[in-house]
C-alpha cells in the first residue's frame, strides 16, 4: 500500500503552490548571489546557479551558509572582498557540494525519494505549463527533503504499525559524528559544517571535558539565516561564541563586537572588519581594510583575548546587518531533541514543526539538565525505513 502511494502521486503534487526558484548563471559573482539572497530573505532562500535554459540541468544551489563557508575557508580567509568577486562556477568547484537533481514533473514521488537517498542534496522541477505565466520560459522549483517529509506525513497511517516504532528499534539513530569542543576554534568546525550540509544534519556543540553532553548546535539552517557579515564572527570567535553569535540575530551585544574586534585585529585579517561593518568591498579592499580598521576603536587593540560573547538568554534583536531574519528563528541553544524511545512520527513531526532536518537524541538524567548525547535521526534516514517497508 506504501509503495504504491509513492507511485500512484506525481511530484507535481508536492509543488502546488510553490514559488519559481531565483537563478543565476555560473558567470555571476558571489556577491550576486548575497545581493539574491538578501532580496529573498528567509532561512530557506537560495539561488540556482543555471545557464536559464529550457531542459538544461542546475549546475548548483548556493544558500547564505555556503557563502560564509566560502569566505572563511583557507584561500579566501585574508581577502573576502576578492572572494565575493568569484564567480559562482569557481565557488561551486571550490567546495565540491552534493549534485542538485532534475526530476519531471510527472515522476512519481517514489522516484524522488529514490534520487534524494540515492545522493541528490535537493531537486528541482519544472512548473507545470498551466501554473506558469505565458512568455517566461521555463520555471524551475526546489523540491527538498523536507517537502517529501512531509508528504509521508500526511499519509502516515499507510505506514503503520512502523510510523508508531520507535527510532531505536528502527535503527534510524546514527552515532553523532558532527561534534565540536564548545572551546574549539569556529573555523575547525567548517569542514564538520559542510558535512552537515551535505547530510541534512547539524554539528552538535559539546564542552571539550564531556564530549558526550549537548550544549547546542551550530545548523546550516542559522547560518542561512544570518547576513554575510557573520564570516567576521566565524574568523574570530570559537564554536561555543559563535552560537550564542548567532543567536542575538541583528543587535549583538558590544561585548561580542568587541571580542571579534580585537581577535581579527590580532589575527590580521583586516579584510573581514569590513564585513563586520558592513563595508562595501570592491575586488581590491587593501585600502578600505586600513581605513575601517583604524576607525574601531582603540580599545580593541588592549583586549586580551578573553573576552567571551555573553549568552543571548532567548532575547532576539532588532534586523541588522548580522541578520536577515532575526525573528522566529530557533535559538541555536535550543536544540531540538528526542529519546531513544520516541516514535518514528514523533520525529518527524517535531523535525518538521522546527523547521528542522534532523532532531538529536539524547538520554536526560533524572536531575540536572545536563543532556547525554546518544546520536542523532535525520529525515532521511526516516524516509529511507519507510521507502523500504515490505508490501502488504
Amino acid at each position: 500500500m506504501a509503495v504504491r502511494l509513492l507511485q500512484t502521486h506525481d511530484v507535481s503534487d508536492l509543488c502546488i503552490g510553490k514559488p519559481a526558484l531565483r537563478w543565476l548563471p555560473p558567470s555571476s559573482t558571489v556577491a550576486d548571489a548575497v545581493a539574491e539572497l538578501e532580496a529573498a530573505g528567509g532561512a530557506g532562500a537560495a539561488v540556482a546557479v543555471w545557464e536559464g535554459e529550457e531542459g538544461s540541468d542546475v549546475a548548483g544551489r548556493v544558500c547564505m551558509a555556503d557563502v560564509l563557508l566560502f569566505l572563511c575557508s583557507a584561500a579566501n580567509l585574508a581577502s573576502p572582498a576578492a572572494a565575493l568577486q568569484a564567480t559562482l562556477s569557481d565557488m561551486l568547484a571550490a567546495s565540491a557540494p552534493p549534485p542538485i537533481h532534475r526530476i519531471e514533473s510527472n515522476a512519481s514521488v517514489l522516484q524522488a525519494v529514490d534520487s534524494l537517498l540515492g545522493g541528490a542534496h535537493c531537486l528541482v522541477v519544472p512548473i507545470r505549463e498551466r501554473w506558469r505565466r505565458a512568455g517566461r520560459g521555463e520555471l524551475l522549483c526546489w523540491l527538498t527533503v523536507e517537502d517529501v517529509a512531509r508528504f509521508f506525513v500526511s499519509s502516515i497511517g499507510l505506514f503503520s504499525p512502523t510510523a508508531a516504532r520507535s527510532v531505536s528499534d528502527l535503527g534510524v539513530v546514527r552515532p553523532a559524528a558532527l561534534a565540536v569542543a564548545a572551546g574549539d576554534a569556529a573555523l575547525s568546525a567548517l569542514p564538520l559544517l559542510r558535512a552537515a550540509t551535505a547530510s541534512h544534519t547539524s554539528v552538535a556543540v559539546v564542552p571539550a571535558l564531556f564530549p558526550r553532553r549537548l550544549v547546542g548546535e551550530i545548523s546550516p539552517s542559522a547560518l542561512c539565516s544570518c547576513g554575510v557579515s557573520v564570516a567576521a564572527a566565524v574568523a574570530a570567535l570559537s564554536a561555543g561564541d559563535l552560537m550564542s553569535f548567532v543567536n542575538w540575530g541583528g543587535s549583538p551585544p558590544e561585548a561580542a563586537l568587541h571580542a571579534v574586534r580585537s581577535r581579527l585585529r590580532r589575527r590580521g585579517l583586516l579584510g573581514m572588519l569590513d564585513l563586520l561593518y558592513g563595508v562595501d568591498l570592491p575586488s581590491s579592499s587593501s585600502s578600505s581594510s586600513a581605513s575601517s580598521s583604524s576607525s574601531s576603536s582603540s580599545s580593541d587593540e588592549d583586549d586580551d583575548g578573553k573576552c567571551c560573547v555573553a549568552s543571548p538568554c532567548g532575547r532576539r534583536g532588532k534586523r541588522g546587518v548580522f541578520s536577515r531574519r532575526a525573528m522566529g528563528r530557533r535559538p541555536a541553544e535550543e536544540a531540538i531533541v528526542c529519546r531513544r524511545g520516541s516514535s518514528l512520527v514523533a520525529v518527524m513531526v517535531q523535525a518538521l514543526a522546527h523547521r528542522a532536518t534532523h532532531v538529536w537524541v539524547v538520554e536526560e538524567p533524572d536531575q540536572g539538565d545536563d543532556r547525554e548525547l546518544v546520536g542523532v535521526v535525520g529525515l532521511l534516514d526516516v524516509l529511507r525505513v519507510l521507502r523500504h517497508l515490505p508490501p502488504t
